[in-house]
């Protein structure tokens, strides 16, 4: 199939161009509003008791939780009656703007305490915005836009849920133009130095640009037909680029090596498709399967990340097997134009195209660890768990505005409530029985249960109001607001605004008994059953992962062994990363190295989750990549030790290359103003040379010295079944290895 593909493109090279081209250049045109159909957050499950209350205080009661507001400072005190009047004015003005509901003030609620500052130079004015997310999210830009500054000895801020959204989305698109031209030269640097031509150094960064602009579009396309969340897009880039470059690296080298044995480019061009092509395929194909593990989770924010990443490495795959081929068959043996340096090095090396595979570095490496690879290995295994010691004290929690820079208006109105408010009602929580609630005396009796509660503070329903067990006011004009037909909520002011008072809260509310159903409801909330439904779904993820890769890595292998020895490997590897992850962005350590940003004290529970599908499908990438070749080595002299010496030395230096390009790539990331960017951009390119350097360089030569032989068995059964659907470097026979010592090396 690989060799058909290949001389239809060698056929047809100008129409594989033309209209890859003109695919990717749509791409690129319908991508400039993607961002604008993207949606920001998607860190709630929908599906869950919060989610369910959102629901039904929307429809039963059409209420929504307030998530505008907006900060006003002033250089006297906010009762100054000048200040009033202006204050007063300017709610009335936001009370009329379209999609803007429940708009209220210091001035406009009769000056309640909690919405004055305990200084008070600043007062509050909150309300709701209508419509979905991106609806709301685009309108709080634009009053944000219109209003914020200085009004007539006011200063304006906005800030809350939907604005912190909006930057969110906003900071992401900034950040993800500056990473591609961070990125983009300094990769161009590496693949100078690997190849030695401008020519041959451009070519992967063509593919990577193709890469990026197709899976761009069909992400817009996507996103016409389901919600798809914003951090997608950066998910595009960094894995458009490191993918694209890796396989094109991969491929590239191979024509070179093909061309340099004598070949003519037509033939130097099938024999590189039909076996890196077929590495290449299952590698796009192992990480689209890391990255389809996160559709289990109900979390828009992670099943986007999963979506673009499958389709990243879908199309960067397809892109390395027709564009690029196009691309070389173009240029026949002008591969090498504009040399740079290392022409006595390649002259020898057209000399000698299979390379020394006996006193290259690889190869010394490897054999100095197969004749101690118990103890090498022992050390090695214990580095790594040491590394990843601090994700033992992980503290889960759920992103905030703390993750925007400083200059963040939401941040800063956040920070500003938190410090300087008491009880401004930012974790406020509601209580929602959404039917069955008619009998008054139960409604009030369950009112006064949930004010007793020790981290609950005011209880405000439809029969009054409620502290420490007693009704502290009766019902009023609004308390009308809180019933609807045999439907009642509760609307629940934890004893302070820390997070974790919030969280107590709602542990105590549904460890309670109730005279109805309940579904509890509010920010606190919405962050427990998150992190919830990450636990629930995990181990559906994490089987059908593993279940479908051992498929593959047999494929590639042909061992019942090396599989589970591939896949216990990598995530080993992982556990620097998700060290570092919580030694870095939870505890605070280096945040100046890497820009600046506030640690948290916990870690938002979808980056770990992310971080894993996408890092794990990176290692499993170069796992594909070395154990390939190994299959091939072992088939040839049937040796499990030459097997280990010969596949090292000869994918050693591309695979460093690659592992080095695509690191710089995930590093550029870390430029970023949102710590989650952050994360990945520290993440990634140290789960990828980690498994580059000791995975490869050292446990997995001496876990196949330890396991001799036996490392390559499998049952008659599965053999004849790898036989027939198997990975091979080399699409042809088995051959005699004293006439493959003219073959190139891949």
């Amino acid at each position: 199939m690989l060799d058909g593909l290949a001389r239809l493109i060698i056929r047809r090279r100008v129409a594989v161009l033309v209209i890859s081209l003109f695919l990717a250049l749509a791409g690129g045109a319908v991508s400039t509003s993607l961002f604008g159909k993207l949606v920001a957050g998607g860190f709630e499950d929908p599906n869950s008791e919060s989610g369910h209350a959102v629901k039904s205080l929307s429809t039963t009661f059409d209420q929504v939780q307030p998530n505008m507001t907006v900060l006003i400072t002033v250089k006297g005190d906010v009762d100054d009656p000048a200040v009033a009047a202006e204050g007063t004015k300017l709610t009335r003005e936001l009370g009329k703007e379209s999609g803007l509901v429940d708009v209220t003030s210091y001035w406009a609620a009769g000056k309640p305490s909690q919405m004055k500052s305990k200084d008070g130079d600043k007062a509050l004015i909150t309300g709701t915005l209508t419509g979905d997310e991106a609806t709301s999210q685009k309108r709080a830009s634009e009053l944000a836009d219109a209003y914020e500054g200085e009004h007539a000895g006011l200063d304006v801020k906005f800030g809350g849920y939907s604005k912190f959204q909006a930057e969110l989305l906003e900071q992401g698109q900034k950040d993800a133009s500056t990473g591609e031209a961070i990125a983009i030269p300094l990769t161009l640097i590496v693949l100078v130095f690997v190849f030695g031509s401008l020519v041959s150094a451009s070519l992967p960064l063509i593919v990577a640009i193709i890469t990026m602009m197709l899976t761009m579009g069909l992400m817009w396309v996507l996103a016409g037909v389901t919600d798809i969340g914003s951090l997608a897009a950066s998910v595009v880039t960094l894995l458009g680029l490191g993918l694209a470059i890796d396989y094109s690296l991969l491929f590239v080298n191979r024509y070179r090596e093909e061309l340099s044995s004598g070949k003519q480019p037509d033939l130097a061009l099938r024999a590189t498709m039909t076996s890196a092509g077929r590495t290449v395929i299952f590698s796009a194909l192992t990480v689209a399967v890391a990255s389809c593990a996160m559709l289990w989770f109900p979390l828009l924010a992670v099943r986007s990340m999963g979506y673009a990443g499958a389709l990243t490495a879908l199309l960067a795959g397809a892109s390395a097997l027709i564009v690029l081929p196009a691309v070389l068959v173009m240029l026949g043996d002008k591969i090498d134009k504009g040399r740079v340096f290392g022409r006595k090095k390649r002259a020898a090396k057209a000399a000698n195209p299979g390379g020394d595979t006996e006193n290259g570095f690889w190869h010394r490496l490897a054999t100095l660890v197969m004749r101690r690879p118990l103890p090498l290995a022992t050390i090695t295994t214990l580095f790594l768990l040491l590394l990843g010691a601090p994700f033992l004290g992980i503290n889960i929690g759920m992103p905030d505005e703390r993750v925007m820079p400083d200059s963040s208006s939401a941040r800063q109105v956040s920070t500003a409530v938190k410090d300087d408010f008491q009880g401004s009602g930012q974790n406020t929580l509601v209580v929602v029985a959404p039917n069955g609630a008619s009998d008054e005396k139960a409604v009030t009796g369950y009112a006064k249960q949930l004010s007793s509660l020790p981290s609950v503070g005011t209880v405000l329903t439809s029969t009054g109001s409620y502290a420490k067990g007693d009704q502290v006011a009766p019902a009023g004009a609004q308390s009308k607001a809180f019933a609807a037909k045999d439907a009642v909520y509760f609307q629940v002011s934890p004893t302070s605004d820390d997070p974790d008072v919030a969280d107590k809260a709602v542990t105590e509310i549904r460890d309670g008994k109730s005279p109805f159903d309940i579904q509890v409801g509010g920010m606190a909330a919405t962050n427990k059953d998150a992190a919830s439904a990450l636990v629930k779904w995990l181990p559906y993820a994490l089987g059908s992962l593993l279940i479908v890769m051992l498929a593959l890595l047999f494929l590639v292998t042909g061992s019942v062994l090396l599989p589970v020895m591939a896949i216990v490997l990598s995530l080993l590897s992982l556990t620097a990363t998700f060290g570092a992850l919580v030694w870095i962005f939870q505890d605070g350590h280096l945040a100046g190295l890497f820009g600046g940003f506030t640690p948290t004290g916990n870690i938002a529970a979808t980056v770990p989750v992310m971080l894993f599908g996408l890092a794990f499908g990176l290692a499993m990438d170069y796992q594909v990549f070395l154990l390939s070749r190994m299959r091939e080595e072992y088939e040839l002299t049937g040796s499990p030790t030459k097997a280990v010496t010969h596949a090292l030395e000869r994918t050693g230096r591309i695979v460093t290359a690659a592992a080095v390009a695509i690191a710089i790539v995930f590093l550029a990331f870390t430029v970023s103003d949102i710590s989650l960017v952050k994360a990945y951009g520290v993440g990634l390119p140290l789960a990828v040379l980690m498994d580059a350097t000791l995975i490869r360089g050292v446990l997995l030569p001496a876990m196949m010295r330890l396991g001799g032989k036996a490392t390559w068995w499998a049952p008659e059964g599965l053999q004849r079944v790898h036989a027939r659907f198997g990975l091979r470097e080399e699409a042809r026979p088995k051959t005699p290895q004293r006439d493959l010592e003219q073959t190139p090396a891949g």
